[in-house]
């Protein structure tokens, strides 16, 4: 079964050749940016221009044998990384710091649902106009 990656806001990544040991998640470095948007560089793993050193000592734990584990990078920033075995899915969420950071904003995150008729709308698309929403959840 391929393993679906969850991470931020991004859609569902399927990772075929991605093994996951214990609470570790080891994907391809040659296939890790185009998953995640992080890649393995001299400096640490970097997204764009902004770069994390792993910490000295420890780079076995973040890269080893051609696979970079992107849950124990995730850990490393603050980041919450949930995995449910059964349907081999992974969830990475934001860091408690960047959730504060947009709670302070008062902005809503972004978000796109389906109407009733099936057509797809985002939060974005009615940005400066006013927006009732109404949710409902049966449990």
């Amino acid at each position: 079964m391929p393993t679906t990656l969850l991470m931020n806001t991004n859609a569902p990544v399927e990772a075929p050749d991605a093994v996951a040991e214990g609470d570790a998640l080891w994907l391809p470095v040659e296939t890790l940016e185009a998953r995640t948007g992080w890649a393995l560089k001299p400096e640490g793993a970097c997204r764009g221009e902004a770069c994390v050193p792993l910490p000295r000592g420890r780079e076995a734990e973040f890269a080893r044998d051609g696979r970079f584990n992107i849950a124990g990078l995730a850990r490393h920033l603050g980041q919450p990384v949930l995995h449910d075995s059964p349907t081999s899915t992974w969830a990475i969420g934001e860091s408690a710091e960047a959730r504060a950071g947009a709670l302070q904003s008062l902005q809503a995150p972004d978000f796109t649902l389906p109407d009733l008729a099936g057509r797809m709308h985002s939060l974005s698309d009615y940005r400066g106009k006013k927006v009732f929403l109404v949710s409902w959840a049966s449990w």
